[in-house]
């Protein structure tokens, strides 16, 4: 009896364990299945810190075969990027003679649907849409290049409301839509405001300010202080408001040839960075309280780098950015330029793990450490063969990139 009872309880043992094992797995599997599930989304221009950086995990950065394609779409000319929420991807494309809003399914670059936003852009070769769509609450927002700002329903592609915005720059209207709690902001220009308040909505102005004539950056969120502001990067100037309300609390005249501010300012530790090309070149300047304005000193000015209209990524104090000379690696708090690699202009970057992920503006992916040491691929890759001036994004394990004549490319980047 001894024996059968030592062996009832080995054998019930033995079941047990198993038992949690099965239940362990499917624990994992289930954490696993939601890591991916929720992959954290992009919902808009340089992603939900506005600041070029995916916090993804995991990715295979070095590869010496082919990085594996998943699908390809050809949507016409657009320098739009893309935003990324949930199994859908949102951007824009040139199509029947339309610039057209589009989304795909994430999985397989199937169109699910389109919206013709207004006519086509065409101007030299640079044709398309150059603003990226913005993805908030089940809506999608982007700004036409000759002024027509639409949103639609995220799920259908149905008009939910619409705007005109008709002080067209020359190289058409290029700023995204930043979402800003209730509000939709933008650069209208003029008398339609050097920044401009929607409600997100109704499409209703809330609030108008200043009379510059529209940049190209998108407008800038951050706080300081305790207090939420945004830059507008105008044509003439950088100017900065409370979020709420639109007041001018602070404005740093900013000219530049042909009025082509177009770089996103970057905000951080209470320094405020701007970059233009055409030998404007950049500045850091610190951000003081003045009674209920800010005021600025300048940290530094130079011709270090001249971005025409890439924006740097910062990290780990170091600058990194493609302007319209080389690729370069700067230090935030002096402007001291640390490396620069000759003839890689007009890229685009995005960071992952502190990783650089770069795509030339010839179409070949460059991948390296972050490091002030040197840039140093460990993966170089032809992915596309046209001029490519639209940042690539990195979502769900995918990177999605296009070049500005038609092409949109989808690789996988899990090991």
């Amino acid at each position: 009896m001894r024996t059968l009872s030592r062996a009832i309880n080995c054998t019930s043992l033995k079941s047990s364990a198993r038992a949690a094992s099965c239940v362990f797995c499917a624990a994992g599997l289930f954490w696993a299945a939601c890591a991916t599930a929720f992959a954290e989304d992009w919902p808009n221009f340089r992603g939900p810190r506005f600041d070029g950086v995916s916090t993804e995990t995991g990715l295979r950065y070095e590869w010496s075969q082919p990085i594996p394609l998943v699908w390809e779409q050809k949507l016409g000319p657009s320098y739009s990027s893309f935003a990324c929420v949930g199994d859908r991807v949102f951007t824009c494309g040139q199509i029947d003679k339309q610039q057209v809003l589009v989304c795909l399914e994430a999985a397989t670059g199937k169109i699910l649907w389109k919206f013709p936003i207004e006519k086509e852009w065409v101007q030299n070769s640079w044709d398309g849409t150059r603003a990226t769509p913005t993805v908030h609450d089940g809506k999608v927002y982007v700004h036409g290049a000759h002024g027509r700002l639409v949103c639609v329903n995220a799920s259908d592609g149905a008009l939910v409301w619409e705007r005109t915005f008709n002080h067209v720059p020359q190289w058409g209207y290029s700023g995204s839509v930043l979402i800003e709690g209730e509000l939709a902001v933008l650069s209208g220009g003029k008398d339609q405001g050097a920044l401009t308040a929607l409600n997100r909505t109704t499409g209703e102005v809330v609030w108008k300010s200043g009379d510059d004539p529209a940049g190209y950056a998108t407008p800038y969120p951050f706080t300081f202080n305790g207090k939420r502001y945004i830059v507008g990067f105008t044509g003439v100037s950088a100017v900065i408001v409370e979020a709420g309300t639109g007041r001018l609390v602070l404005r740093i005249p900013w000219k530049t040839s042909y009025d082509v501010n177009a770089a996103s300012p970057i905000f951080h530790d209470g320094k405020l960075f701007l970059t233009s090309g055409y030998n404007t070149g950049c500045g850091l300047f610190k951000i003081e309280p003045d009674g209920e304005n800010l005021k600025v000193s300048e940290i530094w000015k130079s011709t270090v780098l001249l971005s025409k209209f890439q924006t740097c990524l910062l990290h780990e104090g170091f600058l990194f950015g493609s302007d319209q000379n080389s690729l370069a690696c700067v230090e935030f708090a002096t402007g001291r330029e640390v490396w620069r690699v000759p003839r890689l202009r007009d890229g685009t970057l995005v960071l992952a793990e502190g990783n650089l992920v770069f795509l030339g503006s010839e179409g070949k992916l460059r991948i390296a450490k972050a490091s002030a040491e040197g840039f140093k691929p460990m993966t170089e890759a032809e992915i596309l063969a046209d001029r490519c001036w639209t940042v690539p994004v990195i979502h769900n394990g995918r990177l999605l990139a296009r070049d500005n004549a038609d092409r949109v490319v989808c690789f996988n980047l899990k090991p």
